[in-house]
């Protein structure tokens, strides 16, 4: 792996790679404002099947500048950065591989630079923060309503330090997120408070977990999905808070899709399912690439 520099105007971006001279692979990681590493790290190896895999540090947060602006906490002013990523390392086209928020944020690169797209893997994302919303409270309210309710009344109130509360954000982590009873290490490293962009996450997602108050909130390109006319892979889980139902909505409106769904896994089936995943996502970027075989 290597870790380089990359710039955005007068900011500094972290930017790491494996794999340089193969074929261009941009890994977008979650958040916004959760560091790369836990998405990088466990698709580093693509570069051993010929991919020449990148990720970054999205402004903000982990290793790159976090400038006070809150002016660029924004969706567009994010999509010039992947621009201007994809500028900087010289790719006039590449696979994009988006989980969560990076997957949202591949949605509207697409949408503005469709011509640069060569396959994209939209993972365990949503193309409509209304309804990931649902999934979220159907999440909360598998919980008990009691439990809903404590924590509706906790966020309200701004009490979310209360251990009832941390109790419950704790097992919905568990429960929806990653479904390892020890967590990896890249994935330990990326929810690190330290890394955590403040910034990009409380004003576009809010500062709650499992709640969407930023100004994502209203955040919806289901009609625009038909744009998108490359080929696509959905990828979700079972117990995603993202729920498959909406997935599947997705794979519906994207006309050169197809979706998996794993079975026993949560938001990040790359470390809970990896078994399955892998070869899943892998023979599909091999398959468009022209490596499969």
């Amino acid at each position: 792996m290597t870790e380089f520099s990359l710039r955005f105007g007068a900011h500094r971006l972290a930017g790491y790679r494996s794999g340089e001279g193969g074929i261009p692979l941009l890994v977008v990681h979650g958040g916004p404002g959760v560091p790369c590493s836990y998405v990088y790290e466990a698709h580093k190896n693509y570069a051993a099947e010929g991919f020449d895999v990148v990720s970054w540090d999205q402004l903000g947060c982990g290793r790159s500048d976090r400038p006070e602006d809150a002016s660029l906490w924004v969706v567009d002013r994010f999509v010039e950065e992947v621009e201007t990523v994809r500028e900087q390392l010289g790719w006039d086209s590449f696979f994009l591989l988006g989980n969560s928020w990076g997957g949202m944020l591949g949605i509207e690169y697409c949408l503005a630079h469709l011509d640069r797209v060569r396959a994209f893997v939209i993972g365990n994302s949503a193309a409509s923060m209304p309804r990931l919303i649902r999934g979220f409270d159907r999440c909360k309210q598998a919980l008990g309503s009691d439990t809903a309710r404590m924590m509706a009344l906790r966020e309200a109130e701004g009490s979310i330090d209360h251990p009832e509360y941390l109790a419950a954000r704790t097992l919905l982590t568990y429960r929806h997120m990653c479904r390892m009873d020890h967590w990896p290490e890249p994935l330990v490293e990326g929810m690190r408070a330290e890394g955590i962009g403040v910034g990009p996450f409380s004003a576009m997602f809010g500062p709650h977990f499992y709640n969407c108050s930023g100004n994502l909130r209203d955040w919806d390109r289901m009609a625009d999905l038909p744009r998108i006319a490359v080929p696509t892979l959905v990828t979700t889980s079972e117990w995603d808070y993202l729920l498959p139902e909406y997935a599947r909505l997705m794979w519906e409106h994207l006309p050169q899709s197809e979706i998996v769904i794993f079975r026993n896994s949560g938001h990040l089936p790359f470390w809970d399912a990896a078994d399955r995943y892998h070869p899943a996502v892998l023979g599909f970027l091999k398959t468009h690439a022209g490596l499969a075989g």
